[in-house]
């Protein structure tokens, strides 16, 4: 056994395998992440799938801010349309990860990834077993749930070791309103070949395929006029389309003509897909008994098209709709490379990493048919399929980016309960920006968009300092201080804050003012741990400088819109978290959470400022409180949670709120033990678990993700009809049978 020590990580907490699977089979694992302190999810749909509405919030950074990695190959900025990487849930089935590493502070220099300001998700796979076997998981449930996951698994296959799996896995739900299907297939596989006692050569492969229709964004004026069902004029038949195409000429139904702006109230349908290959071949070697060698060579490829039908772009047929499609590309490589040394009380580490990423963004316009008398001129567009043969493009850049990192660690242990640790990481990062188009019939104006620039942040120290103590059996404290950046983003056209998908006039306006954003961390915390209490507390303050944020100016009729800095937000909190076991086979867990983000600057938009100072961080609550209470005797399992999410602000100057809200589920499982030692014709059966869930017990009806379309300031420019959140599933039921052999 290597004497190689473990990264410090005492202000991580870890999500294990068991904690995933009491989750609806499938259920992405960032939902499961939400249990914790501090951090919140949030997604219309009940398994946390859908890649428009899944959004991550920790300690009031969003999910762009948090960096992510599996098995140490990055995934890149989480957002909506990844520029860098892919969704979690693209990259692994939840049924194949064995645990999640979650840092609460922006330090982990050991992460490839350069926009952990908020923390870091590290999520690790499962190994293959040792034994020939594999498992079966079938869930039905409503709105025609279908999931299924067949896994294999070779055994050890040589005396040295050699083994794999390899898995399939099938996501299909209809829409709990509206029309249309959610859809994601995924491929997992995973090889090990042992090298003597200590070492190891492994692959992991994954390809994914996913195909869903959106939900309607919401405001708060359709909320109020429209009621809780409202969505895409989509119904499957040709009436949806008809009602579709009176809404571009201004015929509406009586219902959405009572909106404010009931053009913009429902187009015909939505929809994304989502191709991606992902691999990595690692050599993790024991050179010596104290010193270990780690690297890893991973290779990424995604097609991304995401879709809306707009009633502004007719077609050439004479269609006042065309369906637009936003489709960028992703072609990125690179290798990781680390060493860690153990000695006098010292345990040293060091690494590299290297990524090159070419992205490719356009958006193009392709025909819908037009429809005279009932009769259509051609098929209607499916929006899950996959788009050839556009009429235009309007809009496209590239961007071709290397990043290089470099960390230093070490962790001394002057006694064996202490842990004073030193680390830091230096980022040497290149943005290259060319092959800039921009429709000016589309947009009405020939100013082209950036093209032929170029970006480099260079951060050479970027500090990690932690210090831990066991002071007594069970009982530890730790102190925790570090830095990080966010390096540029990058989007089509005016889609983020990407200081280059603007007009190549607000960019020359700002290039030489932009600042990367930063973040520094100040951490305490304390863990207790015995048979009958697991506690935890965790006080933090972060200084988030140099924001980025849209910014418009010029006249009211026609506005531009950069990218600026636009000041800071400091961040106090606070998170405790306490289990209790009693008696055997209870559990009783709580945890809450005080949070208070604050802007610390107003803001100044086309001549007026706007009073952000003090207020609330958008999107994210001040106040969380979490309980579960399980109880588990002779293989069956009952439990009940709930959440209490308080209000969050929706406009930036608070005076537009999504109200708090209780959401609670249900769930019982029943595990067969030794089945085969009762029913002999199923002995080859390991383990077999029936389990049947209740999402939102109380059928609440509540405001899930929010800001999907960015944030309105205030009501004065808007905030009550503007478009930017969706709403939560209403109770849903889902029944589950698990099989390993």
């Amino acid at each position: 056994m290597s004497v190689v020590a473990r990264p410090y990580r005492s202000s991580t907490i870890t999500v294990g395998a068991s904690m995933i699977a009491n989750a609806i089979p499938g259920t992405n694992p960032m939902k499961v992440l939400g249990a914790l302190p501090g951090v919140m999810f949030q997604s219309n749909d009940p398994q946390g799938l859908d890649n428009w509405s899944a959004q991550l919030m920790m300690h009031g950074f969003q999910q762009q801010e948090v960096g992510m990695t599996l098995d140490g190959i990055p995934l890149g900025e989480m957002s909506y349309r990844n520029y860098n990487g892919l969704n979690p849930l693209q990259a692994i089935s939840s049924e194949n990860v064995g645990r999640m590493d979650v840092s609460r502070s922006a330090g982990a220099e050991t992460v490839a990834a350069t926009n952990n300001l908020g923390g870091s998700i590290e999520y690790i796979s499962l190994d293959p077993k040792d034994k020939l076997g594999g498992k079966i998981v079938q869930t039905f449930g409503s709105n025609d749930l279908y999931h299924t996951f067949l896994r294999f698994d070779s055994g050890k296959l040589t005396p040295s070791g050699t083994k794999f799996f390899v898995s399939y896995m099938r996501n299909d739900t209809g829409m709990w309103k509206g029309y249309g299907e959610q859809f994601i297939q995924q491929v997992n596989a995973k090889f090990i070949q042992p090298l003597g006692e200590r070492s190891k050569i492994s692959a992991f492969f994954n390809w994914s395929d996913l195909h869903q229709n959106t939900y309607d964004d919401y405001s708060f004026e359709m909320l109020d006029k429209l009621g809780y069902n409202q969505n895409y004029y989509q119904n499957g038949r040709i009436s949806g389309y008809q009602t579709a195409i009176n809404a571009a000429k201004g015929i509406y139904t009586p219902r959405i003509a009572t909106l404010s702006d009931p053009l913009d109230a429902a187009y015909y349908s939505g929809g994304t897909n989502n191709t991606d290959y992902l691999g990595g071949l690692t050599a993790d070697l024991a050179l010596t008994d104290r010193l270990r060698w780690t690297s890893t060579i991973y290779g990424h490829n995604q097609q991304n098209q995401t879709t809306w039908v707009s009633p502004y772009w007719p077609s050439p047929n004479g269609s006042p709709l065309s369906d637009i499609v936003k489709q960028p590309e992703i072609l990125r490589f690179g290798i990781l490379s680390s060493l860690r040394y153990n000695i006098a009380h010292n345990d040293f580490g060091v690494g590299v990493w290297y990524e090159n990423n070419h992205y490719y963004s356009p958006m193009y316009s392709y025909s819908e048919p037009n429809l005279v008398d009932g009769v259509l001129s051609g098929s209607l567009v499916n929006d899950l399929g996959h788009f050839s043969h556009p009429f235009a493009k309007i809009f496209s850049q590239t961007y071709n980016t290397n990043t290089f990192t470099t960390f230093f660690q070490d962790t001394y242990h002057p006694a064996r309960n202490i842990d004073i640790h030193f680390g830091f990481k230096s980022l040497l990062n290149t943005t290259r920006v060319g092959n800039g188009y921009l429709n000016p019939d589309y947009y009405g104006s020939t100013e082209p968009i950036t093209s032929g620039v170029g970006q480099t942040i260079v951060k050479p120290f970027l500090p990690h300092i932690g210090l831990a103590w066991r002071f007594l059996p069970g009982h530890e404290l730790f102190a925790d201080i570090s830095e990080n950046v966010h390096t540029y983003a990058q989007s089509g056209y005016k889609l983020s804050t990407s200081p280059f998908a603007v007009l190549q006039s607000a960019y020359d306006a700002s290039v030489k003012t932009l600042r990367p954003q930063t973040a520094w961390t100040y951490a305490v915390g304390y863990h207790y741990t015995d048979h009958m209490i697991a506690a935890t507390l965790y006080a933090y303050r972060t200084n988030f400088e140099n924001r980025l944020q849209q910014v418009t100016s010029g006249s009211l009729i026609n506005p531009v819109s950069s990218v600026a800095n636009v000041g800071g937000v400091t961040m106090n909190g606070v998170d405790a978290g306490l289990t209790i076991r009693p008696i055997s086979g209870l559990e009783f867990y709580n945890s809450i959470s005080y949070d208070h983000a604050t802007y610390d600057q107003n803001l100044t938009s086309l001549g007026v400022t706007y009073a952000l100072k003090g207020q609330q961080v958008v999107n994210y609550p001040r106040f969380m409180y979490k309980t579960r209470l399980s109880y588990n005797w002779s293989g069956a399992t009952i439990w009940i949670d709930a959440t209490r999410m308080g209000s969050r602000n929706f406009s930036y100057v608070g005076d537009s709120k999504a109200p708090a809200y209780w959401l609670a589920n249900l769930g019982v499982d029943y595990r067969f033990d030794h089945i085969g030692q009762k029913i002999h014709d199923l002995n080859f059966v390991q383990n077999l678990v029936l389990s049947l869930t209740v999402s939102n017990l109380a059928n609440a009806r509540y405001i899930s993700t929010m800001g999907e379309n960015g944030n309105p300031l205030s009501n004065a420019t808007g905030a009550y009809s503007y478009q930017s959140f969706l709403l939560g599933a209403p109770r849903q039921f889902f029944g589950s049978i698990k099989a390993e052999f």
